[in-house]
């Protein structure tokens, strides 16, 4: 098959499915005999109600979401959600954060302002390479929840499902944002769950939230934003405000998408293919050289270096004259990063690797 559009191996915001940009594009001037499209229609119409309900309720059916949790659709990213959670959770004033990135730190530090942060493990010592063990946690008995994100979009690491934390009874709590729908999910293992959906589902400006009935509380600190409370969204079904509409309205054509595909088994298996294509020629190059540790490996984000900042520079100069797209590491880190979110097709992964053998041999 002939792929005319460009690899973007960003991290964020990133490619979506094509059937469903094609989808988008033929009700872009008028959904559904309505008239309008989703981005000029009402958010209290029943047409968009529709739109909402149908997401909702398919995003529950892709993951067996249990009926005691809420489904929120919320306005904002990650710097929202890391102080959204400690604003509603905290109730003792204490929470337990694992530090294995960039994006636990960014909360740990938000969270700090609200309560007494604990960092009962971390990675830090290896560059964030690896995933700490969370077997057996120092958390003490009035901590309110554990924190954890579950892949660190910028260093490449993920939590395995056999190594998410052994919280001893207290209410864990995810940040998904760069694995969301990546693979199945035993919702009722969390408290909360929370992704930012520019990484993996669809376009920058939103998060859904899926948190535990009874987690959602009223007796809030007073001077707490109206929006900034989980129960403002739980009571409104998600629209308190104005939404953002499109955003729902994408995200619920990606759920219908990934469940046409077979669900999150058969997307897992699709991630684990594409993500063995690029690690394996990885662990057989001589030039280029993988940063985490093989068992903590990211299906959706792969950093790899050269070990020289110069040569990495010239690796990510000639990808984007080959005509790839963000293949350039975070700025924090150097190097280079391949996002290969559920959108990449596999050719996409395979175009890369070829180019990356050729460039190998004439620079070897």
């Amino acid at each position: 098959m002939k792929y005319d559009r460009t690899f973007n191996f960003s991290a964020g915001p990133a490619m979506m499915p094509e059937p469903v940009l094609e989808e988008i594009k033929e009700e872009l001037l008028n959904y559904r005999g309505s008239g309008m499209s989703v981005m000029e229609m009402s958010h209290r119409s029943k047409v968009f109600q529709q739109i909402r309900d149908e997401a909702e309720a398919d995003l529950r059916k892709l993951m067996g979401i249990p009926d005691n949790y809420k489904v929120l659709f919320v306005q904002g990213g990650g710097t929202l959600q890391f102080a959204m959670v400690p604003m509603n959770l905290l109730k003792n004033g204490v929470a337990c954060y694992v530090e294995t990135g960039n994006w636990s730190k960014k909360a740990i530090a938000e969270a700090k302002k609200y309560g007494d942060v604990k960092v009962v493990a971390s990675s830090k010592d290896e560059n964030f390479s690896y995933i700490p063990d969370c077997s057996d946690l120092d958390i003490p008995d009035n901590a309110d929840y554990v924190y954890i994100c579950e892949n660190e979009t910028i260093n490449g690491t993920t939590f395995s499902v056999d190594k998410l934390p052994n919280t001893k009874g207290h209410v864990l709590v995810s940040d998904q944002s760069s694995m969301f729908l990546s693979r199945p999910c035993d919702v009722s293992k969390y408290g909360l769950i929370w992704a930012g959906v520019q990484k993996n589902v669809g376009p920058a400006g939103m998060s859904v939230v899926i948190v535990r009935e009874d987690l959602i509380r009223d007796d809030l600190d007073p001077k707490t934003p109206i929006y900034m409370k989980y129960k403002t969204h739980a009571d409104a079904d998600s629209l308190y405000n104005t939404p953002n509409c499109w955003a729902i309205y994408c995200c619920g054509k990606v759920f219908k998408y990934l469940l046409n595909l077979g669900g999150l088994e058969v997307m897992e298996k699709m991630n684990q293919e594409k993500a063995k294509i690029l690690y394996d020629y990885l662990d057989s190059s001589k030039l280029f050289k993988g940063s985490v540790r093989a068992e903590d490996r990211s299906l959706m984000n792969v950093p790899f270096v050269t070990g020289d900042a110069d040569k990495d520079a010239a690796v990510v100069a000639a990808t984007k004259e080959a005509g790839f797209d963000n293949l350039k590491g975070h700025k924090s880190v150097g190097g280079l990063r391949a996002s290969i979110y559920n959108a990449m097709p596999k050719e996409g992964v395979e175009a890369l690797v070829k180019f990356l053998k050729e460039y190998e041999e004439k620079n070897a």
